[in-house]
C-alpha cells in the first residue's frame, strides 16, 4: 500500500495476467510466450532446454572473480585451538568458499546447507544493480560499524515478492555458492540442500546445471511437524523438501546405516541354524517371454510337486536354484504350504547398511518444534527461529559420511550441523570434522539474542558449539569414570587371561573417549595481508608522462608488499591458504622460520642470515616462501639463497 492509484498499464497489465499468467515471468510479459500462446510468430529465439534469469551472467563473473581475501585466526573465540581439527569460519559465505578452494579443493565428502527460502521476507546478499563492480560489491559486504560489526543495512537487501526480479535474485545468491561448493566436494561426495516450496523447482534446475542430471539422488520429503496451522489460508505445510546430489557416479555407493525397525522385520520361524532371517520373493516381475532362461520348474520339498509359475519367470537361473536348495534357503512356508518359495537373507550376512528411503519421518529425523526446545533450553532462552534439528543432520551424515570424513555448512546459522557433529562422533567414536561458515548477521535489537548480549548470528552458532561441547564433555567424563571403575573392579579379581582382555579392551575404550575433538578454531574472513597491485583508474594512459608518473607512483607504494596491519601469525595462515594447504595443518614455530606439516612448506617470515638459510636447508623441505624485505640491502645473500635452493630441489619463492 503506496498511497497511489493505479495506472492504465497496471490495469490492463492484470487482466491480461489473471487470463494468461503463462505469459508471465517474474511479474514482467515475456513477448515471445506471449505470442506462442497467441499462435503468432512461434519461434523462440536460442531453442533449447535451459535455465535462464535476469542476471545469469553477472553471477558466472561473480563466480569467477577470484578472491583476495584471506582468513586471520581468533583464538581468544576458539577452543582448543591448537589441537582441534573442527573450524568455524566467520565471513560473507562466496567469498569464503573462494578463499578455500585452493585448500580443500576435492577434499569435502558431505555438504549440508540450509540456505534462504525466499519466502518474500528474507533479507539476503545479492547485487540490486547489475552494473555493480567486484569493488562497489566488497563496500557493501564490508560496511561496519564502530565496532567493527556489519551493519544490516549494508550487507543485506530484502528480496520481497513484489521486486521484480524476485526469483532472478535468489538464483543470483544461489549459483555462484553452489558451483565453487562442488569443487570442494571428494569425487564421491555428496550434497544435501533444504528448500521449501518456493523456490525447490528452481533449485532442481540449477543443481541439475550445475551438478548433472544423472547425479540427481533424491527429493526427500521431511517431515518438519505433525501439527496443522490453523492460520493457513491454503494447505497447512508439515514437509520440506531435502534435494540429495552426488559430484560424480565414480565408485558411487550411498547407504543408509541399519536400525531397529529394519532389523525388526527378521525372525527365524523354521529355527534354522544360521539365526534369524527376512525373506525376499522368488518371482520375477519380468514374464516368461521376457526371461526364458529364467523359466524352469521347481519342486516343493514338502510334497514333491512340481512348481512353475503361469506368467513370470524366477529371479534367478536354473544353477544358482540349485544352488538355493542345496543351503536350504527356499523358504515354502512353515508347513510347505506356500505357493511359490522365498529366498532367505540371514541378519547375520547382512553389513550394517542398508538402501535409503526418500521420506524422513519426524521419529527418525526430529522436527522444528523439537528443535527449537532443545537450543532454547541448551541457550537458556529463545534466541533463534526456526533451527534444523540436530537429528535431521545426524540423518543425513549417516548416509553421506564415514568415520573421518569432513562436513561443510556455509549457511551454519544456530550451528546445527557443528553439534550434529560432535553428538555422532561420540555416538559411534568417529573423528569428523566440520567446517562451519557464518555471516556475521546482526541481530535484531529487539529480539532476545541481543538483549542477552549476542550481537550477530555467528556469535550464538559459536556460543551453542561451546555449550553443546561442555554437556558432551560432562556425558564422556561420567562414562570415563564409569569404565575406570570396571576397570578398577577387574583389577582387584584373579588376573585370568579373559580378565586381562577386558581391562585391554576398557582402557582403550577410555582413550577413545578422551581423544575426542570437542573444540573449534575461529577464523575470520579479512582483506589479505599483502598489498594488492591495484589498477590505475582514472589516469589518462595515453599520455605518456603522466602514465609513466602514474606507475612509478604505483611502483613506489609497492616497494614493501606488507600490509600495515599485518601480523606474523596472520601471515602464516593467509600463506597457507595460498599454498593449498589445510586449515587444521601442522605449524611448528623453529628459530626465526615456520615449518608446516613438518617440511611441506618452510615460511620464512622475521629474519634471514646464512645461518637461518643452513638450518631451513636441513630441514629437507620441498618448498620455501620468504619475505623478499627480509633480503633488503643483501642482494647477495638472496642470489646465493635462490641458487642453494635451487641445487637442493627446493622450490624457493620470495613476496
Amino acid at each position: 500500500m503506496d498511497g497511489r492509484s493505479l495506472t492504465p498499464q497496471e490495469v490492463k497489465l492484470k487482466q491480461l495476467q489473471d487470463v494468461m499468467p503463462e505469459v508471465f515471468s517474474e511479474g514482467k510479459v515475456d513477448f515471445e510466450r506471449l505470442k506462442a500462446t497467441l499462435g503468432e510468430d512461434i519461434n523462440f529465439s536460442n531453442e533449447r532446454y535451459v535455465l535462464n534469469w535476469a542476471g545469469k551472467s553477472d553471477a558466472f563473473k561473480v563466480m569467477q572473480t577470484p578472491s583476495t581475501k584471506t582468513l586471520i585466526p581468533t583464538k581468544d573465540e576458539s577452543v582448543d585451538f591448537d589441537t582441534t581439527e573442527n573450524i568455524f569460519i566467520e565471513g560473507e559465505n562466496l567469498e569464503v568458499l573462494k578463499v578455500l578452494q585452493k585448500s580443500y579443493f576435492g577434499k569435502i565428502k558431505m555438504i549440508y546447507i540450509d540456505p534462504p527460502y525466499n519466502t518474500g521476507n528474507d533479507s539476503f546478499i545479492y547485487p540490486d544493480k547489475f552494473s555493480e563492480t567486484k569493488d562497489e560489491y566488497q563496500k557493501r559486504v564490508g560496511d561496519k560499524d564502530e565496532e567493527g560489526y556489519m551493519t544490516k543495512d549494508g550487507m543485506f537487501k530484502k528480496n520481497s515478492k513484489e521486486n521484480g526480479q524476485y526469483h532472478s535474485n535468489w538464483l543470483n545468491m544461489m549459483y555462484p555458492r553452489i558451483f565453487l561448493a562442488k569443487n570442494l566436494l571428494k569425487q564421491d561426495g555428496v550434497i544435501f540442500i533444504s528448500i521449501d516450496d518456493n523456490e525447490v523447482h528452481n533449485l532442481r534446475m540449477i543443481m541439475n546445471e550445475v551438478f548433472g542430471e544423472e547425479n540427481f539422488m533424491a527429493n526427500i520429503v521431511w517431515e518438519k511437524r505433525f501439527t496443522r496451522s490453523n492460520n493457513s489460508k491454503t494447505f497447512a505445510t508439515l514437509t520440506e523438501h531435502i534435494l540429495c546430489y552426488r559430484k560424480t557416479p565414480f565408485l558411487f555407493e550411498l547407504k543408509a546405516p541399519r536400525d531397529e525397525k529394519a532389523d525388526s522385520t527378521y525372525s527365524n520361524p523354521d529355527n534354522d541354524q544360521r539365526g534369524i532371517w527376512t525373506s525376499v520373493s522368488y518371482v520375477n516381475p519380468a514374464s516368461k517371454e521376457k526371461r526364458p532362461n529364467l523359466s524352469y520348474e521347481l519342486i516343493n520339498p514338502f510334497t514333491n510337486e512340481k512348481v512353475i509359475h503361469p506368467t513370470n519367470a524366477w529371479k534367478y537361473e536354473k544353477e544358482k536354484y540349485l544352488l538355493h536348495q542345496k543351503e536350504n534357503r527356499l523358504y515354502w512356508g512353515q508347513n510347505g504350504n506356500n505357493t511359490y518359495p522365498r529366498l532367505k537373507r540371514f541378519l547375520s550376512e547382512m553389513n550394517d547398511k542398508m538402501v535409503p528411503v526418500n521420506f524422513w519421518n519426524r521419529q527418525a529425523a526430529g522436527t522444528t518444534d523439537e528443535a527449537s526446545k532443545q537450543l532454547d533450553e541448551l541457550m537458556e532462552g529463545k534466541l533463534f527461529d526456526f533451527p534444523k534439528p540436530h537429528t535431521l543432520i545426524l540423518k543425513a551424515m549417516g548416509i553421506g559420511m564415514t568415520k573421518d570424513d569432513i562436513i561443510l555448512d556455509f549457511f551454519a546459522g544456530s550451528g546445527t550441523t557443528a553439534q550434529a557433529v560432535i553428538e555422532l562422533n561420540k555416538k559411534d567414536n568417529g573423528n569428523r570434522k566440520f567446517i562451519c561458515v557464518q555471516l556475521p548477521e546482526l541481530t535484531d535489537e529487539k529480539s532476545e539474542a541481543f538483549k542477552a548480549g549476542y550481537k550477530t548470528i555467528a556469535e550464538i552458532s559459536k556460543e551453542r558449539i561451546r555449550r553443546a561441547s561442555n554437556k558432551i564433555n560432562e556425558d564422556l567424563g561420567l562414562k570415563i569414570e564409569d569404565l575406570n571403575k570396571k576397570i578398577e573392579d577387574l583389577n582387584g579379581q584373579l588376573p585370568t587371561d579373559e580378565n586381562k582382555a577386558e581391562i585391554e579392551k576398557l582402557k582403550i575404550k577410555v582413550e577413545q573417549l578422551k581423544s575426542q575433538d570437542l573444540g573449534f578454531k575461529v577464523l575470520k574472513l579479512s582483506d589479505s595481508n599483502f598489498k594488492q597491485w591495484q589498477q590505475l583508474e582514472g589516469k589518462d594512459l595515453s599520455d605518456r608522462q603522466a602514465g609513466a608518473k602514474a606507475l612509478e607512483e604505483q611502483m613506489q607504494l609497492f616497494v614493501d608488499p606488507i600490509s600495515e596491519n599485518a601480523t606474523i601469525e596472520n601471515m602464516v595462515y593467509e600463506l597457507l591458504l595460498k599454498s593449498g594447504k589445510s586449515l587444521t595443518s601442522t605449524i611448528e614455530h623453529k628459530n626465526n622460520y615456520f615449518c608446516i606439516n613438518t617440511n611441506e612448506v618452510i615460511l620464512m617470515l622475521e629474519k634471514a642470515s646464512q645461518e637461518i638459510i643452513d638450518a631451513v636447508l636441513q630441514e629437507k623441505p620441498k618448498k620455501v616462501i620468504a619475505l623478499d624485505r627480509l633480503f633488503k640491502e643483501n642482494d647477495q645473500l638472496k642470489t646465493n639463497t635462490a641458487l642453494q635452493m635451487r641445487d637442493a630441489d627446493i622450490e624457493f619463492k620470495t613476496i
